[in-house]
């Protein structure tokens, strides 16, 4: 390749070098998990502690991420179109009460549904205020998680306290039966319990995958698929993403911007409806409960920016979330501890990838955090039991830090917009 230079004094065309194609989006989400994998495997080696890579971490992990990715593709949905959704707690916590009931009513298959309704409706409630009245985003979406705390929790008293005599819980509700692959499940536990270094460790996540599968599990993946598909490769889904990056262009090339961000909303609400439904029927035994969410909205929207409002990404940030959870509840303090080190590890990694990339001031402080953690993991036996339910919390925090500098959100996120107001 060849450029002219302006300006040069003979006119002579200098050679360029050819730019560098990026890699594409499934490359670099399979390079992740493979640095992810490499990092838990060699932690588990390195630290004598397997159940970081266990298949039971893996089930949990799953179990508790697929509430928390279902509310970051419902954030994706809204905020795609320029719609701030932080009522998505209040529209899950609708969402568990909504499928406790549907599921009294019908079994686990009325409980999905009548939880993506109740979530919906909470949909309907955000968008009339901010799309139709202009009310603030946030002070919607605050008044979404109040409404739907209190709600739920006079609905419970009504109509669960005759039938349970608690008016925080359900009477336990059908769930759905689980399969697991025949004959594959058995080798991979057989691989697990040998230890080897990395082929176990692979073993035990894959089997924890495959094992005691719920429909749930493949309905949030089709649903995470039909989002790609719907937003990126289809005229609705790009006049939706236009409402979000200029609703007034948008507005003045025939977008009806008020309906896309109607159905969005609706949409988004309907998405962390469903996230409630699969937190109870997920639990053991599946019930509503009181605080069952346990902030799971709010972690679904820092999924939502960790994976740059995409649903690769959130399906990423929804996994670290899930696992930081799922490894609290399969094992104790010491194994929660042992992530320390596998942050001192990846931070290794990051420092060579900037040393390579000669970004010298990120790979300082990338080093100079490993070695204060690798210092606190040192001076430490294990973490107290009390931090261990802020785990995810935590690591939410921290990701989102790290990540902040590479986020492009909707141009027009969170914008008012007026019909009319371009003329």
């Amino acid at each position: 390749m060849v450029e002219v230079q302006p300006g040069g004094a003979s006119g002579m065309t200098m050679p360029t070098a050819p730019r560098r194609r990026p890699l594409p989006g499934w490359a670099i989400f399979l390079l992740g998990v493979v640095a992810v994998v490499g990092v838990l495997a060699t932690t588990s080696y390195l630290t004598d502690e397997p159940r970081l890579t266990s298949s039971s971490t893996m089930q949990n992990t799953v179990t508790l991420g697929l509430p928390i990715l279902l509310a970051a593709i419902g954030g994706i949905w809204a905020e795609r179109s320029g719609m701030i959704n932080i009522g998505l707690e209040g529209m899950m916590v609708l969402g568990t009460w909504g499928a406790a009931w549907g599921g009294l009513q019908g079994g686990p298959w009325v409980a999905v549904l009548s939880g993506a309704v109740f979530g919906a409706l909470g949909g309907v409630l955000h968008a009339i205020a901010t799309v139709s009245f202009g009310v603030n985003h946030i002070v919607s979406g605050v008044a979404i998680n109040l409404l739907g705390l209190g709600v739920a929790k006079y609905l419970s008293t009504l109509l669960f306290q005759p039938l349970s005599h608690n008016p925080r819980d359900s009477p336990p509700i059908e769930q759905f039966d689980t399969y697991s692959a025949p004959g594959l499940s058995d080798w991979l536990g057989e691989l697990e319990a040998e230890q080897r270094v990395v082929i176990s460790d692979v073993a035990g996540l894959v089997k924890g995958l495959v094992t005691k599968v719920s429909p749930m599990l493949l309905i949030t993946i089709l649903l995470v698929v039909a989002t790609y598909v719907v937003l990126w490769h289809t005229r609705f889904g790009l006049r939706l993403r236009s409402c979000g990056e200029n609703p007034v262009a948008a507005e003045s090339l025939g977008v009806n911007v008020y309906f896309h961000k109607y159905v969005a909303v609706i949409a988004s609400g309907a998405f962390a409806g469903l996230g409630g439904a699969a937190l109870v029927l997920g639990s053991n035994p599946a019930i509503y409960s009181e605080g069952q969410t346990a902030n799971r909205g709010f972690i679904g929207l820092a999924a939502m920016i960790f994976g740059n409002w995409r649903p690769g990404g959130a399906l990423a940030g929804a996994g670290l979330f899930g696992y930081a959870d799922g490894l609290r509840l399969s094992s104790g303090p010491g194994t929660v501890h042992s992530l320390l080190y596998a942050a001192v590890i990846a931070a290794g990694l990051l420092v060579v990838w900037q040393l390579f990339r000669r970004k010298w001031m990120t790979a300082a402080l990338a080093a100079a955090g490993a070695v204060v953690v690798y210092v606190l993991y040192y001076v430490s036996d294990e973490l107290p039991r009390e931090f261990l339910p802020y785990t995810p919390h935590i690591i939410t925090l921290v990701v989102l830090a790290l990540a902040a500098q590479r986020l492009r959100p909707p141009a027009a996120d969170g914008l008012p917009y007026r019909r009319g107001e371009g003329d």
